[in-house]
Order: C-alpha cells, then sequence, then structure tokens
C-alpha cells in the first residue's frame, strides 16, 4: 500500500500544529479571564475598604497638622449653620435639638467679681478654677484663693456653677489625690455642673508634665474623673484639638462630657462635646480684664 504523500504529511503536520494553537489560545483566554475576574473582585474590594477621614486643622499657635478621625467615637450632631460667632458674641438659633447658654470661666487672675452684673449681663453660669498644681519640680497642690469667694456669690447672683483644678499630674495616684484635694474642698457642696480635670501642657516654661506621654495623661483623666464620679459628683474634661488629635486616646473617655477649647469662628474638633471655650479674651460687665467666654450645648426639651 502507498503511504502518504509529502504534501499529504505536510498537511497533517499543520493540522496537528493548528490544534496545538487552538489549545494554546484557549488556555491563554482562560488565564486571562481568570485575571479579569480575580482584577475585579480586588477592585471591589478595594471600592468596600472605608478610607481614613483625615482632618487638617490649626492649633493655638498657628500650626496647622494633620489628623485621622476615629470612628469609633462619638461625632457631634451641631448645626453651624446655625452659628453666629462675631464681635458682639455668640448666637445659635434654628437647630431643633439644640440650644446654648452662655457662661464664664475665672479664677483668682480676674480678681473681685461683680457677679449680680455679670448675670445682668446674661451670663447664665460659670466654671470656677478651685485649685492647681504647680508645674515646677515639687507639683504642689494649692487652692485658688478666690475659689470659695466665686462659688458662694456666683450662687447667689443665680448663675449655675461648676469648678475645673489645672492638673499637672503626672500619674494616676497624683490625679487620684487632685481629685480628694478639690473634693476637700467642697466639703459636700453641691454644684449645678460638673467638676473639671483640666491637664495641661507648659509650653513657654520647664514643666513636671513634658515628658508625660498621652496613654499616660488619658489613664490620669480616667482616675480622676473616676474618683469624682465615685463621690457623687459629675465629672468632665477640659481639651483642645491638639489634645484630640495628639494626646488623648478618645476611644477610652466616651463616659465623660468635654469642655472644648478653640478660637476658631466654628469648633474644628469632629467629636462631640458639651461646651466650647471660644474666646480668651473676652469682656465682661462686673470683670475686670480678659476673661475666658463659653456656651453651653443643651438639647431642647420637647413639650408634651
Amino acid at each position: 500500500m502507498k503511504g502518504p504523500s509529502f504534501i499529504e504529511k505536510g498537511y497533517e503536520m499543520k493540522q496537528k500544529m493548528y490544534r496545538v494553537i487552538a489549545m494554546i489560545c484557549i488556555v491563554l483566554m482562560s488565564v486571562m479571564s481568570y485575571r479579569n475576574e480575580v482584577s475585579a473582585e480586588e477592585g471591589k474590594l478595594n471600592s468596600e475598604v472605608v478610607q481614613p477621614e483625615v482632618l487638617h486643622y490649626v492649633d493655638a499657635h498657628g500650626e496647622w497638622h494633620d489628623m485621622i478621625i476615629d470612628p469609633t467615637v462619638e461625632k457631634h450632631i451641631y448645626k453651624w449653620s446655625c452659628l453666629v460667632n462675631n464681635e458682639a458674641g455668640i448666637a445659635y438659633a434654628g437647630d431643633s435639638l439644640y440650644t446654648i447658654r452662655h457662661g464664664v470661666d475665672v479664677s483668682a487672675y480676674q480678681g473681685d467679681i461683680d457677679w449680680g452684673k455679670v448675670k445682668n449681663a446674661g451670663y447664665d453660669f460659670a466654671i470656677i478654677r478651685i485649685a492647681y498644681r504647680g508645674y515646677g519640680r515639687e507639683g504642689k497642690l494649692c487652692l485658688d484663693k478666690k475659689y470659695l469667694q466665686n462659688i458662694i456669690n456666683a450662687k447667689t447672683a443665680g448663675l449655675d456653677v461648676g469648678v475645673y483644678i489645672f492638673s499637672q499630674a503626672v500619674n494616676e495616684i497624683e490625679a487620684v489625690e487632685e481629685a480628694e484635694f478639690v473634693l476637700s474642698a467642697l466639703q459636700g457642696a453641691q454644684l449645678d455642673l460638673p467638676i473639671v480635670f483640666d491637664p495641661e501642657l507648659i509650653k513657654k516654661d520647664t514643666a513636671r508634665t513634658d515628658h508625660v506621654s498621652g496613654e499616660q495623661f488619658t489613664r490620669n483623666t480616667i482616675a480622676f474623673c473616676n474618683r469624682v464620679k465615685s463621690a457623687g459628683y459629675d465629672a468632665m474634661v477640659y481639651s483642645n484639638m491638639f489634645w484630640e488629635a495628639e494626646l488623648f486616646d478618645m476611644a477610652q473617655l466616651g463616659d465623660y462630657p468635654f469642655w472644648y477649647a478653640d478660637y476658631e469662628k466654628i469648633p474644628q474638633t469632629p467629636y462631640h462635646f458639651t461646651c466650647w471655650q471660644y474666646t480668651e479674651k473676652g469682656h465682661v460687665d462686673g470683670i475686670s480684664g480678659n476673661v475666658d467666654l463659653n456656651v453651653w450645648f443643651e438639647k431642647v426639651t420637647v413639650q408634651r
């Protein structure tokens, strides 16, 4: 029998080659399809990843910073479109959920205060320095020389009163010591507003808190506030944008209201706060010189 011709053999080889090429193409197409599916799935996953929200803010010294907003910390829901902040003062109207009250915070630096005039000027509350710790190495605890006079006269004039301590505690033991010092000075006196823990950094001098970490400041704050609460008083934390961004672990301080200091036209913090200290250069009838001014946000009571 005659075998296949040279031409026939060449044809068969071409057919085999075509089949191999076809198989290769099928494999390549399958690989490409798989890679496209994987890429699509990766793109879907990437699109589902929540990108961190970054806040660009300015501190009290005019320096700009960025912070990542903690999604687990409660945010405020105040409507800044309802806020008027100008030389005439602060007004907040049109929010169905919140209204504001006006107040001052003072220390012995303000001298003798005519609290009747302060009340008549439209101020409803006062946060009074009751004590402070020196920021030198010794860290001596001292009472504010005017604290008792201010508490009695402000309450007599009809203002709601809270107190604060200027803290320089470097650990929990000292924070509790500060709380005990405040409680001893109050001797069970009733307050309308909280006892405020005011931890401070001293920018213009060497201070005993210079090397205290944010974690330690947070532990100090919790220790102070827990002791105050155990004595039957409400506790509050003083802060500003830098403290909330760089020092405090805000997620651990959610049990306490915040007294937030920010001298920008609109508070920069995204986090919830109750009281806003909006200037340190206020002027109020009955108080000599500059004084800190504040507004207290209160929920609107629904009448039924």
